[in-house]
């Protein structure tokens, strides 16, 4: 069986461009949940390969299609793994990156300890009750600056510096952030795995 079309379990406009931008050359074609009309799944899960799973049991559920999902956020090593699987809704529900990253810049005044990363983990199943979904994880090492730098990117990007090119999730060219990424890491390793289950 070859994949030739995949639900993206995410209502993340950015989230989906950056997985069409990668699944492109494969000749698989994304198709946003939002265009079955399928519910966002609960996330209680305190775990990324959790929720990831969740999101992507519950595409395939409403579509009847293969579906990958990913779970996704940053972990501060000095608040002991915060904002975590929370990241999106750090500074509450209804709030925005602005928001989130005030936050997380906030909970670090005067933390000298900067080191964080980066987490994704990929959820692909080809059916809701799949018995063997493919599972990727990437980390992104970095630390937290208090200054945003760079236009680019989403989320906490303006704020995480890469420290051995030395620039911010928001500054790296994207070719360069597609490698170096946590989300572009833990793609290699999926896209190894469609190839090895002769899925691509």
């Amino acid at each position: 069986m070859k994949l030739t079309q995949l639900i993206i379990a995410t209502g993340n406009a950015k989230k989906l461009k950056e997985f069409d931008r990668l699944l492109a050359p494969l000749g698989i074609e994304v198709l946003p949940q939002s265009a079955f009309n399928v519910p966002e799944a609960p996330e209680p899960h305190c775990t990324f390969l959790e929720n990831a799973l969740a999101k992507a049991r519950n595409a395939a559920k409403h579509t009847g299609l293969p579906a990958l999902a990913d779970d996704s956020g940053i972990c501060v090593d000095a608040l002991g793994g915060a904002p975590g699987v929370n990241s999106a809704y750090y500074a509450g529900a209804h709030k925005s990156d602005a928001d989130n990253n005030a936050k997380l810049i906030s909970d670090l005044h005067g933390v000298s300890n900067r080191r964080a990363h980066y987490t994704a983990v990929l959820a692909l199943v080809i059916s809701e009750h799949d018995p063997e979904p493919i599972i990727a994880e990437g980390r992104w090492y970095g630390e937290v600056i208090d200054t945003p730098r760079g236009a680019g990117g989403f989320g906490y990007d303006p704020y995480f510096l890469d420290t051995e090119h030395q620039l911010t999730g928001a500054e790296l060219p994207l070719d360069l952030k597609a490698k170096r990424s946590h989300r572009g890491r833990a793609f290699d390793k999926l896209l190894a795995e469609l190839q090895s289950r002769g899925l691509t």
